[in-house]
């Protein structure tokens, strides 16, 4: 059976998703092993690619679905305030640390 985790959405306050809780977990690390302390931070574009080395090859086979599971892990972080969005195109995220 696999171990689910609750994900927010900043973008729909109160809404709840549950989610495969290994690959959230292993993202989550990866994202926060590469996105910057300070602006100008990261645009999605970027933060698939700068991931993509730091993720488990047995959970994300040549990086495959990194772009969804990036975008999911983004939009539950930023909701729980662990991630800044800086205004602008395109749009870039920094980690609130």
């Amino acid at each position: 059976m696999i171990e689910k985790i609750d994900v927010e959405n900043v973008n729909v306050p109160g809404q709840v998703t549950r989610v495969d809780a290994g690959k959230y977990n292993d993202m989550r690390a990866a994202m926060m092993a590469v996105l910057p302390a300070a602006p100008p931070g990261l645009s999605h574009a970027e933060v698939v690619s700068s991931v993509t080395p730091h993720l488990s090859e047995s959970l994300f086979p040549g990086g495959k679905t990194a772009g969804w599971w990036s975008k999911t892990v983004q939009l539950d972080l930023e909701a729980k305030g662990l991630l800044v969005r800086v205004e602008g195109k395109p749009l870039r995220w920094y980690a609130a640390r």
